[in-house]
């Protein structure tokens, strides 16, 4: 059994990981550490988890030292903090953006490795510190990876995507609210979101004479949870050549499908997918990207990459169904 522990228990994504890590049949979760609920049971704040024994254990205030590995869901700008007290031993799995850039990515005697499976898989087999990618970065890059990795990009790329409100986190701040985001939708941060720079790196490695620019603008939407992204720049090859291209790129990752219909959200929430729908109209290629941000997005991603560390099978402990209706 793998010994896991959890430190920033009481947000959104590790909520989500400890739902999935309660099925994991090859772990074991030893200690779920939050500082401001500390002593208190765990299911009075995943109230989804009254009547699992997980439910009933009751938050610490530091990890334990006998553990495997620790995720790191405390937030953004804290990771750093938490990991002072954590042995070098233990292997470290990051859910926040303190790593995932190369220039930021050494900790001590801790060097952070980008964790997404579908670009560097046999890196992540050696790796003991993961960065675990953002959610609209995970969603945008496998929009473009098969296509970079044939350095076919050639001009600006363009996005718009929409997130759910758990996008932002369980603090609770005026955009978060029911009453804001009901029948309500509003864009943020255009042409400035933090992940640009994320989606702009993994180009970089593999199409480093990338120079034309990424427009970004993305949207808060009026649901809880899930991610459509909309990309599209410009192509000369025909939609059956870029299909091809996209299907050979992902014939062995388990969790990216290509759909030859149009893609809805609901497709994807609770899952662990993200399903691409690839078009053509004129000289522009477009591809629409779905995956639940907790999940595929975090927390979901974050397993995955434990499994690929542990050499367990990519697919344990995350073959979850949608919600469809």
């Amino acid at each position: 059994m793998i010994n896991i522990g959890i430190v920033g228990g009481a947000g959104y994504t590790a909520g989500e990981l400890i739902r999935l890590m309660n099925y994991h049949p090859k772990v074991n979760i030893v200690s779920v550490v939050s500082h401001s609920h500390t002593g208190s049971f765990i299911y009075l704040v995943h109230q989804d988890l009254l009547g699992e024994q997980i439910g009933h254990q009751k938050f610490s205030s530091e990890i334990d030292k006998n553990i495997d590995v620790a995720f790191l869901c405390s937030g953004h700008g804290q990771s750093r903090k938490e990991l002072i007290r954590i042995p070098e031993h233990i292997r470290v799995i990051d859910l926040s953006q303190d790593f995932r850039m190369k220039d930021r990515s050494v900790f001590k005697n801790r060097i952070f490795f980008y964790g997404m499976p579908e670009l560097q898989k046999k890196l992540i087999e050696k790796s003991d510190n993961i960065a675990n990618p953002g959610c609209f970065a995970t969603s945008i890059i496998l929009s473009i990876l098969p296509i970079a990795k044939k350095k076919l990009l050639r001009t600006d790329i363009h996005i718009s995507a929409i997130t759910g409100s758990t996008g932002s986190g369980r603090k609770m701040i005026n955009t978060n609210h029911f009453s804001w985001r009901n029948n309500n939708v509003s864009v943020y941060k255009i042409f400035q979101h933090q992940h640009i720079k994320e989606i702009k790196q993994t180009i970089d490695q593999l199409q480093d004479d990338f120079s034309s620019e990424i427009y970004f603008i993305p949207y808060r939407g009026n649901f809880s949870r899930g991610i459509i992204s909309s990309i599209y720049t410009y192509s000369n090859l025909s939609l059956e050549e870029n299909k091809m291209i996209y299907k050979k790129y992902y014939k062995n990752h388990p969790f990216v499908h290509i759909s030859d219909e149009n893609v809805d959200i609901k497709q994807i929430v609770n899952t662990n997918k993200c399903i691409l729908y690839i078009a053509k109209e004129k000289d522009q290629l477009i591809v629409i990207s779905i995956l639940d941000n907790l999940i595929k997005g975090a927390s979901g991603q974050a397993l995955q990459n434990m499994n690929i560390m542990f050499n367990i099978e990519e697919t344990c402990g995350l073959k979850l169904k949608s919600v469809r209706f």
